[in-house]
């Protein structure tokens, strides 16, 4: 039986928790996705943003990269009164502008996959806690990753949003002995 974090507290969580949470994804498009929402979800609880994640799918094309890059001064301003997404403006310009900076990369020959698995040789970084409660905020690599992304001119990219993230997309790969 699968013991739960205690943000796993309904049948939506639980199938994220159980499908997609942790799971390593080397995917472009699914690591921008993932870290648009997680920036989406600074100062709010990632199920508001969970249970909202058709509706910001659909608002940034299916986060795919180069659609996203392309959205203009009218597209930002109707996502900001999109009722269905949250609608902080500077969390959309970022999402747009992070968008722009990840197909700047694949231009280049590079991806936001390359850039970040490179910070664990590949290969998720296994971590062990013996409950919920000793699991940090933000470790010394979310803060080192934080600081390249904001220096390659990435936003809303703190510590915190990059210990959450790399979580989130199997990075870091967790087990904590009880939630």
């Amino acid at each position: 039986m699968t013991t739960y974090p205690a943000w796993a507290d309904d049948a939506l969580m639980k199938d994220y928790y159980d499908h997609y949470w942790g799971q390593p994804s080397k995917l472009d498009q699914w690591l921008f996705e993932m870290l648009s929402l997680e920036l989406f979800q600074a100062g709010l609880t990632w199920k508001t943003i969970w249970k909202r994640r058709t509706d910001f799918e659909k608002a940034f094309a299916d986060f795919e990269i180069d659609k996203v890059a392309a959205f203009d001064a009218e597209q930002i301003a109707e996502l900001t009164q999109d009722k269905s997404i949250i609608r902080n403006r500077r969390k959309i310009e970022a999402t747009v502008n992070n968008a722009k900076l990840i197909q700047s990369w694949h231009q280049a020959g590079k991806t936001l996959s390359d850039f970040l698995w490179s910070y664990v040789e590949g290969q998720p970084r296994k971590m062990h806690f013996a409950n919920g409660a000793e699991l940090p905020a933000k470790d010394d690599l979310s803060q080192k990753i934080s600081k390249d992304m904001k220096k390659a001119g990435f936003r809303f990219v703190g510590p915190t949003i990059i210990f959450s993230y790399l979580c989130a997309v199997g990075i870091y790969q967790l087990t904590v002995d009880n939630w």
